[in-house]
């Protein structure tokens, strides 16, 4: 195998290190595109530049803002039962 090969298979057996400093969030935004993507190119029965990227877009915000608002709930809650 040539060296290149070797290093390509070795990144796929150690995890990527985020971290858990608040810019590491910024993560969330392509994995929220993805799934947001993929979803809807499953359920739409027909496929129009239009309507896709709005339906895509409308499920992006969706989720971005329900994960927003689920970390807020959380950090309310463990403040409270600190504090």
């Amino acid at each position: 195998m040539s060296p290149m090969i070797d290093y390509v298979i070795a990144t796929f057996t150690s995890p990527e290190n985020i971290g858990t400093n608040p810019q590491s969030l910024l993560w969330l935004l392509p994995l929220a595109a993805a799934i947001s993507i993929g979803y809807k190119a499953t359920k739409l029965s027909e496929i129009k530049a239009g309507s896709f990227f709005k339906d895509v877009v409308g499920l992006f915000g969706s989720i971005v803002v329900f994960m927003a608002i689920t970390a807020l709930v959380l950090y309310a809650i463990t403040w409270f039962a600190t504090k």
